[in-house]
């Protein structure tokens, strides 16, 4: 499936700023861009709600810190584990079995420079308070139709639904709409106050976002989403999700840098405008950076990113950006990347997600806490959590391996939430001391 359709898009740059040429941006950046409408870039937004009071804080990181103890588990210490919500032994309200998970979908949105889409948590969320997430959200039957019962397999299985879903929430939370002219032309461009407007009403379901979409002269390019791994939610977190995440590619420029010789005045002259969050409802802030760029921050300490998304940019970093190493996420090229290069990149990662056994874009994930081997915990004291089980709702109808048998993800705990995060291999994690 050819996300930027060929040759239908052909765009040049009259004058680019991105964080392609430094890697973290210390102000916001804009594009101005020679091309058919499309919505392609993103800066930080300056709406977000005053902080709360520093002891609403304190219980939040408390909150916080517990949430994510419950996904994760220091493995061979019983004290930790019991303390971090993971033992052999079943809690009262785990007896009474797993809440069912509630069907969601995510986008991992790639700008025109291949740079990632990451929008920051409120405090107050009920969820990943304070992380930087991909844009996404649950299912709503009033919008994206309905899901397939909890028993139903299908349920964990990408559909038309999910893509809808995923379409709408990175609308809501971002402005940025996935829609093209009836369905099949370029992607559409609705003026700001409209967008906003747009943005109230779907969120408070006023409007259907397909008929909002019609409105305005498109329909949501379901087509231009690549299922990239379905992720469950563990059965000893109260509340739980099926998320099906997804790749889009916004169509790429005709450069990052004019060719010589070339003024840029082909074609008409478009402002593009900058993503803004959902006023503070949900997203504090709203930023493209390349895929390392993001790992880098969240082993610097200076962001918050949970074990699927880290894990998931891991994978992205691999063939969107250039590395002298796997993990080496500091050492990403400053410099222009011509269009064709771009192109190549793109290509390479969607051959990548059809690839393996199954699949990645029919992967599902379920976290497990992996025992310590031969009762020694690691010794850099880190978790381990491996990514081959489905959960419970599809051990029986998906025998075998669902996710990579080759890389796990290690984690440390802090007060302030999950650090020293990574993405390791299967002899890595055994030389640590962890059982796969």
């Amino acid at each position: 499936m050819s996300i930027c359709r060929g040759s239908t898009y052909i765009y040049r740059t009259t004058r680019i700023t991105t964080a392609a040429q430094s890697a973290v941006p210390r102000a916001p950046v804009a594009w101005k861009i020679s091309c058919p409408p499309v919505i392609a870039t993103f800066t930080t937004s300056s709406r977000h709600r005053s902080d709360p009071p520093k002891s609403s804080i304190a219980k939040e990181t408390e909150r916080h810190n517990r949430e994510l103890q419950q996904q994760t588990a220091s493995n061979g210490d019983d004290a930790n584990m019991s303390k971090m919500g993971y033992t052999d032994k079943m809690s009262e309200k785990s007896k009474k079995g797993p809440s069912i998970p509630r069907p969601s979908a995510s986008v991992l949105l790639i700008s025109p420079q291949n740079q990632v889409l990451l929008l920051q948590r409120v405090k107050q969320s009920s969820s990943f308070a304070s992380a930087h997430v991909f844009p996404g959200g649950n299912i709503s039957e009033f919008h994206d139709g309905r899901c397939p019962e909890p028993e139903h397999p299908d349920r964990h299985v990408d559909s038309d639904v999910y893509r809808m879903a995923a379409i709408r929430e990175t609308f809501e939370e971002s402005g940025i709409v996935l829609a093209r002219n009836n369905g099949f032309g370029r992607l559409i461009e609705v003026p700001e106050k409209e967008r906003e407007e747009g943005r109230r009403l779907v969120h408070g379901s006023e409007v259907p976002f397909s008929q909002w979409l019609s409105k305005h002269g498109g329909r949501a390019d379901l087509e231009g989403l690549t299922p990239f791994t379905r992720w469950v939610t563990p059965t000893n977190v109260p509340k739980r999700f099926t998320t099906q995440m997804y790749l889009y590619f916004l169509p790429t420029l005709g450069g990052t840098k004019l060719a010589e010789g070339d003024d840029g005045k082909d074609g008409e002259e478009v402002d593009i405008p900058s993503p803004t969050t959902d006023g503070g409802k949900e997203h504090t802030t709203a930023r493209f950076l390349p895929a390392s760029a993001w790992l880098r921050l969240a082993q610097e300490g200076r962001i918050i990113l949970f074990p699927p998304q880290f894990f998931l940019l891991h994978q992205v970093a691999q063939h969107l950006d250039t590395l002298k190493s796997p993990t080496d996420y500091g050492s990403i090229s400053r410099e222009a990347v011509p269009r064709e290069e771009l192109e190549a990149r793109r290509k390479g990662l969607l051959e990548f997600v059809k690839q393996g056994s199954p699949p990645w874009t029919d992967m599902c994930i379920s976290p497990t806490v992996l025992p310590a081997r031969d009762g020694k915990k690691r010794e850099d004291g880190r978790s381990v959590l491996g990514l081959s089980r489905p959960g419970p709702e599809l051990e029986k109808q998906r025998p075998g391996p669902t996710g990579p048998t080759d890389q796990c993800v290690v984690i440390g705990f802090r007060k302030e939430g999950p650090r020293q995060v990574a993405v390791v291999s299967r002899e890595d994690a055994l030389a640590g001391g962890a059982k796969l």
